[in-house]
């Protein structure tokens, strides 16, 4: 049985990519879509070190730039799912890059370039050991502690009788540790990010800045899609001495984000908001008993479901962005990102 994913077309268009999916054979879509790129293991020039994320695996090349390899893995509640959704690397690579590129002007960043659909090469950083997450709006994970009557996150005390989706009077900042694998990111506040030394003083004001700056920047990009951007997180790092944003940047996997026409109705009335983020994943795991808790198993991702995820990734791709998403040919993945890579090192 399909989850009844939020209908992302009521108010939009129906995508180029889902009437195709629409028209095809369904044995053949379920073919199409197994083809996943969930591991990789190259060997590059000069290649110093390899980290494997919950989503992305970098490659060190001679301590000065970064292969970022953006797999078909998806994560929720930190846990990584078993099975890859195809395409979706390519959705949130090609999505970063965007907005790496809107945002230069307000700091600079790692991206050198996308030498694959997959791939984005960038300056190596030492990066800080927190992530810096951005909220314009009381939801998700703030809610649900909200609900449960705490009132101060990470060191930031928050109203009285808010309700949920309710904008923020200014946009807050939450910020996280960076956990490893297997293990779950914890809300840190800056006092606690400074008496630890993970940043000085004067870094953590240049790392509240350009988050700040980066969310407006969002912020009103997404309204010229007719969305909100609701919340979003910020990863950066240090090169030659100065500090640069990282990784991935306003897509749907690090970010939330509404639809603009209907919101307020919908908050006037308690209702859910039509949103795009891949909370809609979260949701369909904790309706069948998964929050990332021990002893909890990950139900099962049938041909389907998976078939349904990437569809999903498709339309948020094409509402964030405003363009027709281009299948990349899933033939051959890892041979053609280990050409591709290697051609651009030289």
């Amino acid at each position: 049985m399909l989850p009844n994913w939020p209908n992302l077309e009521e108010n939009s268009y129906l995508s180029a990519s889902k009437r195709n999916i629409h028209n095809c054979n369904h044995q053949n879509c379920i073919e199409k879509m197994s083809k996943a790129l969930t591991k990789t293991d190259y060997h590059f020039s000069n290649q110093k070190s390899v980290y494997h994320g919950k989503v992305r695996d970098v490659y060190n090349i001679n301590d000065e730039k970064l292969v970022m390899v953006a797999t078909d893995r998806i994560s929720a509640f930190d846990v990584v799912l078993p099975e890859g959704i195809p395409y979706k690397g390519q959705m949130l690579n090609q999505i970063a890059a965007k907005f790496l590129d809107a945002t230069q002007d307000i700091c600079p960043n790692w991206k050198l370039a996308t030498p694959d659909p997959m791939v984005t090469v960038g300056v190596m950083c030492q990066g800080f050991p927190v992530e810096m997450i951005v909220r314009g709006y009381l939801c998700g994970s703030a809610w649900r502690a909200y609900r449960s009557g705490v009132r101060e996150i990470c060191g930031v005390r928050l109203p009285d009788g808010m309700r949920e989706n309710e904008k923020f009077p200014t946009p807050i900042i939450t910020p996280t540790t960076k956990a490893e694998m297997g293990l779950h990111d914890e809300d840190i506040s800056k006092e606690e990010i400074l008496a630890q030394g993970l940043a000085t003083p004067e870094e953590y004001e240049t790392l509240e800045r350009y988050t700040l700056a980066l969310f407006e920047r969002g912020t009103q990009m997404a309204a010229e899609r007719g969305l909100i951007l609701v919340d979003t997180k910020y990863e950066f790092g240090k090169h030659n001495g100065e500090i640069y944003l990282m990784d991935e940047i306003h897509t749907p996997d690090s970010s939330r984000y509404f639809y603009k026409e209907g919101y307020e109705e919908n908050f006037e009335k308690g209702l859910p908001q039509k949103q795009l983020s891949k909370e809609f994943v979260r949701e369909w795991l904790m309706d069948n008993g998964f929050q990332g808790k021990e002893g909890q198993t990950v139900p099962e991702m049938t041909p389907a479901i998976v078939e349904s995820i990437s569809n999903r990734y498709i339309e948020l791709y094409e509402h964030i962005t405003g363009e027709t998403f281009v299948k990349a040919d899933p033939d051959n993945l890892a041979e053609r990102i280990e050409k591709n890579v290697a051609d651009y090192l030289g």
